[in-house]
């Protein structure tokens, strides 16, 4: 969570991002240029240095990346140099947090289907423990890992799936599956919406889950997507996760409530 003068800095930053025609190209370019600043630590401290005029910084990385990226992505990333950061680690990270947003972008109509993608392979992730130890393997090299994400994922997965799958295996994040659930909040996020994931013991009926969607509109005040994770151990009822919240109205809550107090 961005506070202070870091929250000011990442609205300007993001307020510089190009529309969709360039957006896939430019949020690659801003997660290598993320990575460059956390690999070096003299560019980043100076690129952060609240003493170092902005436009000098400036010129300082379209040295370093002029004919490396897009037009757009300098755009950007000179834009960010210039404002002021709370901690020098907000720049690398609101460069790739807005690089995910650019490659939503770039889906266009498909934001909805790459958020479902996104959905369906942190829950292979999840569900398979050796994958996990593959994906995690600090032997293993990136672009080994790249590769198993890329045909784990599929041929006929969105190219912006591919990118965030794989993006997922670096960053800021502490493991994929953690990387890939907050790119589906992202992914909501751009079609002003909320994300819920609902756990339930059978899937929902194309009704229950309508009611269940306009429900947590009221609610909430703003649209919701929703991820639905079938689970046998919730027995019954329905658990709700949205934001920092939980509701929780399973039978096994229930129960795990009954056990507590018998013996409490």
């Amino acid at each position: 969570m961005l506070r202070g003068a870091s929250a000011d800095a990442y609205a300007a930053v993001a307020a510089a991002l190009p529309g969709s025609g360039t957006a896939g190209t430019v949020g690659e370019d801003l997660f290598a240029v993320a990575d460059l600043l956390r690999a070096e630590g003299g560019l980043r401290r100076v690129a952060t240095d609240h003493s170092v005029d902005g436009e000098a910084k400036a010129d300082l990385l379209r040295s370093v990346l002029s004919g490396k990226v897009h037009d757009d992505s300098l755009v950007v990333v000179t834009t960010a140099v210039a404002q002021r950061w709370t901690a020098s680690r907000d720049l690398a990270d609101s460069l790739e947090r807005l690089g995910v947003v650019s490659v939503v972008r770039s889906a266009g109509d498909d934001a909805e289907r790459l958020e479902d993608e996104l959905f369906a392979f942190g829950q292979v992730v999840k569900d398979n423990p050796d994958l996990r130890d593959a994906l995690s393997d600090p032997v293993r090299s990136r672009a080994d890992k790249a590769a198993l994400v890329r045909d784990l994922v599929g041929s006929k997965a969105l190219p912006a799936t591919v990118v965030l799958a794989q993006q997922a295996l670096s960053g800021s994040h502490r493991t994929v599956g953690v990387a890939l659930a907050d790119y589906q909040k992202v992914a909501a996020d751009v079609r002003n919406q909320s994300l819920a994931v609902v756990r339930v013991a059978r899937p929902l009926a194309d009704a229950d889950r309508q009611r269940l969607v306009d429900a947590l509109a009221r609610t909430y005040g703003r649209e919701v997507s929703l991820s639905v994770v079938v689970d046998p151990d919730v027995i019954g009822g329905i658990r709700v996760e949205i934001g920092d919240e939980v509701i929780d109205g399973t039978v096994s809550s229930r129960l795990d409530d009954a056990r507590r107090k018998l013996a409490g």
